[in-house]
């Protein structure tokens, strides 16, 4: 009995000193919606039990070898102990309670952070190689930025065109997969005003690591102060502005870069009028035919270097109007 107080004592301070540990480590970025909060909490309880269980195997451990080592002299053989019914058990049952009852906790949790809110704006969330596109419906608002309202719940319908990707804000801590032909949801309340990042938590190809998009949480007046500015009366776009718009919006941007950089395909940057190199081994001029029927056909002609991962999409989804925007708009990146 001696022994199993003192290595009970020892258990509750080693447990105390790693949940410490785990919990000042700050293994998670600062949370800030509310429905994170509920996933910290459980995580909390989760840390408890780990540090638990951790400093039960190695207190034992390490007091057994320290206590009960052979000592010095003694050749005998140790006592022949054949089992302890109570204690196997025990070991059975108490795993299995803690194990229902976090079970528990998920799913009421799940409930929680799933339920609707009566005033939840909606967010059409489309996702693609290797790119985000959001349309507020309640607003005729489309951006390649996300803005929310703080306080406000936002039901997110996600979906992708191409293969299965997954939205997901670390600050958030829930996430959700964006599948091809089916429409899932998330719901997200912002408590902390600020700029995050959407990370694609699914690996959805070559462009998997930059397919990234910001997030603003605003107060709520500075997010109404922005829908005011999107729906305003706005002044004629030019081509190559419209194509600029356009760019941002079917996520070209992801793909292509309009400095120079290196992305999944050719930068745009001073790309009009060269002689591009194509997988065939040919070569071709980069005119006003090349890059409609790149944005329309890119399997056409692949450019050397570079993979074809571009959707074939285009030809459906845009008009002819737009077409020739996104041309003039790469024409004038050409001639910069």
């Amino acid at each position: 009995m001696r022994h199993f107080i003192i290595v009970a004592v020892l258990v509750a301070i080693v447990t105390a000193i790693v949940t410490f540990g785990l919990e000042s480590a700050q293994l998670l970025p600062p949370v800030a919606s509310a429905e994170g909060q509920q996933v910290d909490r459980l995580f909390g309880l989760h840390i408890q039990v780990i540090a638990f269980l951790f400093s039960l195997i190695v207190v034992f451990m390490v007091y057994s070898i320290v206590v009960f080592r052979r000592k010095r002299g003694d050749t005998g053989d140790g006592a022949n102990i054949h089992g302890n019914t109570k204690l196997e058990i025990a070991w059975t049952v108490a795993p299995l309670a803690a194990v229902l009852f976090f079970s528990f906790l998920g799913a009421r949790q799940l409930a929680d952070i799933t339920a609707a809110s009566p005033d939840e704006m909606v967010i059409e969330v489309t996702a693609q190689q290797f790119a985000w596109r959001f349309d507020y419906p309640e607003y005729g608002i489309s951006s390649a930025e996300l803005n929310l309202p703080q306080g406000r719940q936002i039901l997110f319908k996600l979906t992708a065109t191409d293969v299965i990707h997954s939205f997901w804000v670390p600050e958030f801590r829930v996430k959700q997969d964006a599948v091809p032909g089916k429409t899932t949801t998330l719901r997200v309340t912002p408590t902390e005003t600020g700029q995050y990042k959407i990370r694609c938590a699914e690996l959805c190809g070559t462009g998997h690591h930059s397919m990234l998009a910001t997030v603003n949480v605003m107060q709520p007046a500075d997010f109404e102060a922005w829908v005011a500015q999107q729906t305003a009366p706005q002044p004629s776009a030019t081509g190559s502005e419209l194509g600029a718009q356009i760019a941002q919006l079917q996520g070209c941007i992801g793909c292509h870069s309009v400095d120079g950089s290196q992305r999944v395909g050719p930068t745009w940057l001073g790309l009009y009028g060269t002689q591009e190199a194509l997988e065939d081994g040919s070569s071709v001029l980069v005119d006003e035919e090349y890059l409609q029927q790149s944005i329309l056909d890119p399997a056409a002609q692949i450019t050397k270097g570079f993979p074809n991962v571009m959707p074939p999409t285009y030809k459906d989804s845009l008009s002819q109007e737009e077409v020739a925007a996104l041309v003039e708009y790469i024409k004038s990146l050409g001639e910069e």
